[in-house]
């Protein structure tokens, strides 16, 4: 018989429906129910592509004597980070203070009044490793809660009371400047990893917000080096088995520090990313690799991610049916030499293996290996492996695919829509844009209400029950942005303008003019989660502040370019120090740094063809943060465009920086060179 989660609309909640365990959905009532019943709270948070989340749920939630156990004894609560991040934030953060360590699945119990008291991560169902199994953790806490109860109550206080001294203040500090921006890349360098591109060591994540101030960087100074790690670690994933050869898009990382062996689960928040970077590498250095991998990731969007509503939805499992029944992580991704042969024949099956990068023993498991394109002497025909991937790519849609989240997510789906816009725009492709506005359409239509508040999720055209949080409102204005640039269409704009009002009003303290991640009449929580890091994606932060550096230099507007200053703070605090998690707001710094260049493209509709040259040109300028708008003299679309008149009857380009003005332009070499210097 189904529990509560039946009626849920996230695909993560609803795996777990037919547990046997009596689940709850993260509610009042659940609380209520703990307290009613004097046990404390099972808090279970993880996420539906989570490889280990579906191995804990088989092992221990499918179990029935472990889910009698559980039912007897606690009130348990299963929680979808990405439907509620804020939630997810708030214990993360406790359960790596306590432990050191985090990750998902996050296993936590609380207190009928919600204070965490013990914490973990994934439990095996017997004793491993010198990890305690989950009904030996069960066992002990119960037992804690009912022989000491008193140590129980002072510890999870103690918890709450330690949380509410980490509030950041930033908001007083200043916009960093060329030192602090100079002093990043020194430590990136440190941490940079010139062997096989990328930071750090083992395992390896796709820097993807690093990259981008890398490239802003280099645009703004000059500076080789930034554009060295740049170039190299994207040919270094692109080559590796972090990138599908096949399909086209990104893994979520990589185990092993060569970018060979991916954790299979794709997202659409790394693929829009990197889809962007790449895009923005091939405006950079017209590396034909850059834009390859920029169409191809972009076309994996669309048709894998992409929903009959139109939206995108949120990921794609790591794990498969590998032909048995039985459920395998890498099972749709991996080959062997000799499903080489069976799908290719004899004589290709040995061209593919040499450019693929296949080995008899495997590099992945079971004799298997994950196809690459290793760095090799020798030329390859060119048709020959468009027609070997081609085949392989029909012979792998033949196996059980991944299954897929089909969540609605407005953060991913913003940062989705700007990689969208801008790659369509690029290289003349305007069925990515199409499918941009067709995304920003359901956003408008489905998550946002008469007042510009925002759902957080969707799924199946149905809004759910969660208020976004600051990303939401930060990545989906700037998709909104980008749409505005690359269409002209000025109402994208106002929309950004209306979600970044929200973030003035309600996710900005009064008194410090810090950043908070969830809205001041939000649910409250034992503590207001606020995070200005950069991680798997942009930190609501410094998404913010990014968004109102845009928003301020289309519109002039004193009250957002201050907060983006503001919100900047951080990162002069954290960007020296901790460069790799705060690349995007690094970037963001780069703009305001750089100005950010305001151009205006002045002249009739814009299938004019001397518009469209100056607009293309606008858009493939490589000045950081360069915001754009166009459309016919006179016309209110955009204030940039105010008080913008042809020049001598043709269209022409203004670029303005700083409250001062180039002249007027109709040559789009000088526009090109005055967005290049």
């Amino acid at each position: 018989m189904p529990n509560r989660l039946a009626h849920e609309t996230s695909p993560y909640l609803l795996q777990h429906a037919d547990n046997p365990v009596d689940w709850w959905p993260w509610s009042a009532d659940a609380f209520e129910e703990a307290r009613k019943r004097n046990v404390p709270v099972l808090l279970s948070v993880g996420y539906s592509s989570c490889h280990w989340c579906h191995v804990m749920a088989h092992e221990s939630f499918e179990d029935q004597q472990t889910a009698e156990y559980l039912n007897a004894h606690y009130v348990s609560v299963k929680v979808d980070r990405e439907e509620r991040p804020d939630v997810d934030a708030v214990y993360m953060e406790a359960v790596q203070a306590a432990t050191g360590q985090g990750g998902w699945p996050m296993t936590v119990f609380l207190t009928p009044d919600a204070e965490p008291f013990y914490f973990g991560t994934y439990f095996p169902p017997s004793p491993r490793q010198g990890m305690p199994s989950f009904r030996q953790v069960l066992q002990g806490v119960h037992q804690a809660w009912e022989e000491r109860r008193d140590e129980v109550t002072e510890v999870a206080g103690k918890i709450v009371r330690d949380l509410a001294g980490r509030e950041i203040s930033y908001g007083d500090a200043q916009t960093p400047g060329e030192q602090e921006l100079a002093q990043a890349l020194l430590a990136l360098t440190r941490e940079y990893d010139p062997q096989r591109g990328g930071f750090g060591g083992a395992p390896k994540f796709p820097p993807s917000m690093v990259l981008e101030f890398l490239l802003r960087h280099h645009a703004r100074t000059g500076s080789e080096g930034a554009l060295q790690m740049a170039q190299d670690t994207c040919e270094r994933m692109a080559r590796g088995g972090i990138y599908d050869q096949l399909g086209g898009g990104f893994a979520r990382y990589s185990v092993d520090r060569d970018w060979i062996v991916p954790h299979f689960e794709k997202m659409l928040y790394d693929n829009a990313l990197l889809c962007r970077v790449y895009a923005h590498l091939w405006r950079a250095t017209g590396s034909e690799l850059a834009r390859r991998v920029a169409l191809e990731t972009a076309d994996f969007m669309v048709r894998e991610l992409r929903t009959a509503e139109g939206g995108f939805a949120s990921a794609l499992d790591a794990d498969s049916d590998d032909g048995t029944g039985k459920h395998v992580e890498g099972a749709y991704y991996a080959w062997t030499p000799g499903q080489l042969r069976e799908a290719l024949g004899e004589q290709d099956a040995e061209l593919a293996v040499q450019y693929f990068g296949v080995t008899e023993e495997g590099t992945f498991e079971h004799g298997q290996s994950v196809l690459q394109l290793p760095q090799q002497d020798g030329l390859f025909d060119a048709g020959k492996i468009a027609s070997i991937r081609e085949r392989l790519l029909a012979k792998r849609a033949e196996r059980p695919a991944p299954g897929r989240d089909d969540k609605v997510v407005a953060a991913w789906n913003g940062l989705a829509i700007a990689a969208l816009a801008e790659t369509g725009a690029y290289f003349d492709r305007p069925d990515l844009v199409e499918a941009a506005l067709a995304a920003a359409d359901l956003l408008v239509r489905l998550h946002l209400d008469e007042q510009a508040r925002l759902t957080r999720t969707s799924k199946d055209g149905h809004a759910g029950a969660n208020a976004g949080v600051l990303e939401d409102y930060a990545d989906v204005a700037e998709g909104f942005l980008a749409l505005a640039s690359v269409t002209g269409e000025g109402v994208w704009l106002e929309f950004a303008g209306f979600l970044l009002d929200h973030v003035l009003a309600r996710f900005t303290d009064e008194e410090s003019r810090a950043l908070f991640d969830t809205a001041a009449d939000a649910e409250r929580l034992i503590r207001r989660p606020q995070d200005p890091t950069d991680n798997a994606a942009p930190s609501g932060w410094s998404a913010a502040a990014g968004a109102l550096l845009s928003y301020a230099a289309h519109t002039g507007s004193e009250p957002h370019r201050t907060a983006a200053e503001q919100a900047l703070g951080v990162v002069k605090a954290l960007g020296p120090r901790v460069p790799r998690f705060i690349g995007w707001g690094l970037a963001a710094a780069e703009a305001a740094l750089d100005g950010p260049r305001e151009v205006a493209i002045v002249g009739p509709a814009l299938d004019h063809a001397g518009t469209r040259t100056l607009h293309r040109t606008a858009l493939l300028g490589t000045a950081p943060g360069a915001v754009v708008a166009v459309g016919a003299p006179e016309s209110d679309e955009f204030p940039l465009l105010a008080d913008r008149p042809l020049v001598g009857g043709e269209p022409a380009a203004y670029v303005c920086r700083n409250f001062t003005c180039d002249a007027p332009t109709t040559e789009a070499d000088s526009l090109r060179a005055a967005l290049s210097d």
